[in-house]
């Protein structure tokens, strides 16, 4: 047990790397369905695809990459991307469960801007996050690639 705290433990980081990018995909990927499927009418299988795949794939996301960042022993006060992409993580989770998640069982108009906004704020948060993943600035005032 204990070895899976240890940085040598490398079988582990890459499933739980696994892990997050897949969970990534169940996240944030149904969203692009979202606006065609509330015009469909499909609101109660749009209200079970969010609850049942985009919102425990965020949390799953969160433990993955907080796995990860615990077996390489990353301090987060120091490591400034991983702890924006947190916060943004965060965001986009409140984003998720106050904007998406109310309106994805109303048809109304008012619920379509709703969801739109969530939407577009999320692939923002998403875009953003996905660059500081890649490039992990603020490593030494230069922009570093994945290792």
């Amino acid at each position: 047990m204990i070895a899976i705290f240890l940085n040598e433990n490398q079988t582990l980081v890459r499933i739980l790397y696994l892990i997050h990018i897949v969970t990534v995909v169940g996240a944030f990927g149904p969203l692009f369905l979202y606006p065609r499927m509330q015009r469909a009418g499909e609101t109660t299988a749009m209200a079970a695809l969010h609850m049942k795949l985009a919102f425990p794939s965020m949390v799953i996301l969160w433990v993955a990459g907080m796995g990860m960042a615990g077996i390489n022993k990353f301090n987060l006060a120091e490591t400034y991307w991983i702890t924006a992409t947190i916060v943004l993580w965060a965001i986009a989770l409140a984003v998720s469960w106050f904007l998406i998640r109310p309106a994805v069982s109303d048809a109304s108009a008012e619920a379509r801007k709703k969801m739109s906004m969530g939407i577009g704020i999320t692939h923002l948060i998403f875009v953003v996050s996905l660059w500081l993943m890649i490039f992990k600035p603020f490593v030494d005032g230069t922009y570093v690639l994945n290792d």
